[in-house]
């Protein structure tokens, strides 16, 4: 089994940055990319940032494109979410998930396409 633990996360004023870390552990696993979503009270969750490994191609939600940037250290088994310029609006628990080759067809911006997840680490801007 392979295990995703995210931290970073935090309070935070408007306008300051956070970056939040997702570590993969236990057996091992071929990633093709890796994906952050986030999920805010009484919302679904929804696509925040996406990394595809082979050619690192990545994608980003309109609502946080310029602002978040999604990384990833191999040496460390590490990805990344830098954000910058936090706004009120982007509190939410942030989720880490996995993909293998067998989703590699599957849109990256959809949340079925990734074979594991983590728990979430909670972000909260405050105003």
């Amino acid at each position: 089994q392979v295990q995703l633990v995210e931290s970073g996360g935090g309070l935070v004023q408007a306008g300051g940055s956070l970056r939040l870390s997702c570590a993969a552990s236990g057996r091992t696993f071929s990633s093709y990319g890796e994906g952050w979503f986030r999920q805010a009270p009484g919302k679904e969750r929804e696509f925040v940032a996406a990394l595809i490994r082979n050619g690192g191609t990545t994608h980003y939600a309109d609502s946080v494109k310029g602002r978040f940037t999604i990384s990833r250290d191999n040496a460390k088994n590490t990805v990344y979410l830098q954000m910058n310029s936090l706004k009120p609006e982007d509190t939410a628990v942030y989720y880490c998930a996995a993909r293998s080759f067998s989703y590699r067809y599957t849109d990256p911006q959809t949340d079925v396409g990734y074979d594991y997840w983590g728990r979430g680490t909670q972000v909260i801007v405050s105003s």
